[in-house]
């Protein structure tokens, strides 16, 4: 149950940033059901990395929009650059997982707070 109880909460963090950045499509929504099914194993296998499902979902679909559509979520600090670039999770296997924007070393939100900074 508490597996179940965590996966939840994963999914529904990540898909808050998702909304928040009007990206949460059913093609994008579709990449965060494959990252919990395959973390869903990964944390089935190991019960105490439960605490990092947050940070490693959130990477996961980064990555796989990557792959897809581009960069997300865009920092909302650097926007005079001119240059749009991504922001990281931090700590990238640790719990309390929040986004930052790795030029300027700053924090924007808390995994599933991106709603607090770019809107609903």
């Amino acid at each position: 149950m508490e597996l179940e109880q965590a996966l939840h909460a994963t999914r529904a963090l990540v898909l808050a940033d998702l909304s928040a950045g009007d990206v949460a499509q059913a093609d994008v929504v579709s990449l965060v059901e494959d990252a919990v099914a395959h973390r869903r194993w990964w944390v089935e296998q190991w019960p105490e990395g439960a605490v990092f499902l947050a940070g490693l979902v959130a990477q996961d679909v980064q990555d796989a929009l990557l792959d897809k559509f581009g960069r997300w979520p865009v920092c909302p600090v650097c926007t005079e650059t001119g240059d749009p670039h991504a922001l990281a999770i931090e700590p990238e296997l640790g719990p309390d997982p929040h986004w930052v924007c790795p030029e300027a070393g700053v924090t924007i939100a808390k995994v599933g707070g991106l709603g607090t900074v770019l809107g609903p």
